[in-house]
């Protein structure tokens, strides 16, 4: 069955706050962490309400991290050569299988995968016997894994819709997150993951793979230093046919095509033009006979409307054929990714400039090691990583103004979000390919 989690709470108070007065076993100077999660079957159990508490002695968790042997890596001091960053990965499906855990290979210069949460046992006992990991931990078992002075950092792989409850639950602990795209699914749970790791002093990263890829980092270099003249228009596409019972197709997990897929032709926009839109609309269509789509729409058309009277569009779909593109049209020239957002694979380009056209090819390499490797580095070197939390808050925000934009058929301003750090070709991190894994209950989410 499906490998998706659907309710969690984590919650950590002083003992004797008014959420805890019924925990008879709290005591003044400690912590309780309540967790509580519906979870339904597979990988996240089914038709259960698990309630976990733990107690944590000694004062607040900030003041035993402060304590700890492994403050270093909070601190910013300066580690030595072979220090590692402790990582756990929280969930086990496609996407952890296939590429986050494949790529630890490519990242043991400052990254070690030392513990795997999964609410099955059978993915737990596979996983952990294939990549040597000693630490597994059950959903409920959670509290256990963060308390366990065995990690330094999650990387959490789970629904959208419980990226903020994991995330906070790690940063009260004083972990690290690197968390799948997109953030959240509204603007309120990404400002939540955002105050709670600032307030924790951990770090926050979002797992944009392609700001570390060197094909699209030269597209957007080729746009930022004019060769295609001023950029005018952005066009993009990205379908795939999904397959039925797959959990991006359910709304209350935060599905659907604007959430999954349509991120990367947002945020291709938003790093291709260095800009934020000003303001949206959208369209959405789905075929009544099609039962995969009676929770979601099969696909969105959106209009984005930038500063300088700059303009992008582009569709994405559930029940299309396989399509991954973009490009970029300047008063000189275009830029051209054609495949542009593929996991895995060769990335092409071409930049056409008065009738000249130049084609380069980025053979298929692993694209989850660079993340590792830049975001242990900023853990170790105490600096803010990009893409962060304001990163997959700026998306995020546009795709609820899209969506708002669907349901009242009006376009839809968006108020400025400040400042953004845009990723840059330094950025880019070349790891080798890794190679094609065997798959324990889980699978491709297209045909």
């Amino acid at each position: 069955m499906r490998d998706l989690l659907v309710g969690i709470e984590i919650c950590i108070r002083p003992a004797n706050s008014p959420c805890l007065h019924n925990v008879p076993h709290c005591k003044r100077n400690a912590l309780s962490m309540k967790v509580v999660m519906n979870a339904r079957n597979a990988d996240h159990l089914r038709g259960r309400q698990l309630l976990v508490e733990r107690t944590i002695p000694g004062g607040s968790m900030s003041e035993t991290k402060r304590n700890s042997k492994y403050q270093g890596l909070r601190s910013g001091t300066s580690p030595s050569p072979a220090r590692r960053v402790r990582y756990a990965i929280v969930g086990l499906g496609y996407i952890s299988q296939v590429a986050v855990l494949p790529a630890f290979q490519h990242a043991r210069e400052n990254s070690e995968l030392v513990a795997l949460v999964s609410g099955d046992a059978t993915k737990r006992a596979q996983l952990a016997k294939k990549y040597h990991v000693t630490k597994t931990y059950s959903y409920e078992q959670f509290p256990e894994c963060l308390e366990s002075g065995l990690i330094d950092a999650v990387y959490i792989a789970l629904p959208n819709n419980m990226h903020r409850a994991y995330t906070e639950g790690a940063a009260r602990a004083g972990i690290h997150v690197l968390c799948e795209k997109p953030m959240a699914v509204t603007e309120q749970e990404c400002d939540a993951m955002i105050e709670a790791t600032s307030r924790a002093n951990v770090q926050l990263m979002i797992a944009y793979r392609l700001h570390f890829e060197q094909g699209n980092l030269a597209a957007m270099t080729a746009v930022r230093d004019g060769q295609i003249g001023e950029p005018r228009i952005f066009r993009s596409g990205f379908c795939q046919q999904v397959t039925a019972g797959n959990s991006r197709l359910q709304d209350e997990l935060g599905g659907g095509p604007l959430y999954d897929i349509g991120v990367y032709c947002i945020n291709a926009a938003r790093y291709l033009f260095r800009a934020e839109p000003e303001e949206v609309f959208a369209y959405s269509a789905t075929r009544e006979q099609d039962q995969r789509f009676n929770q979601i729409d099969e696909m969105t058309a959106a209009l984005l409307r930038f500063p300088d009277d700059r303009l992008a569009t582009f569709t994405c779909s559930f029940g299309a054929a396989d399509r991954s593109t973009y490009e970029v049209i300047g008063t000189k020239g275009v830029v051209k990714m054609d495949p542009a957002y593929e996991m895995v694979g060769d990335l092409k380009s071409e930049i056409t400039v008065e009738g000249r056209t130049q084609k380069a090819t980025y053979k298929k390499r692993d694209q989850f090691g660079p993340e590792l490797v830049y975001f242990s580095k900023c853990i170790l070197e105490n600096t803010e990583p990009e893409p962060g939390g304001k990163e997959g808050l700026a998306d995020v925000r546009i795709i609820r103004a899209l969506l708002e934009s669907q349901e009242t058929n009006r376009p839809v301003r968006i108020p400025p979000v400040g400042e953004v750090t845009r990723p840059t070709e330094d950025q880019e991190i070349h790891k080798p390919p890794v190679g094609k894994p065997h798959l324990v209950k889980a699978a491709a989410p297209s045909k």
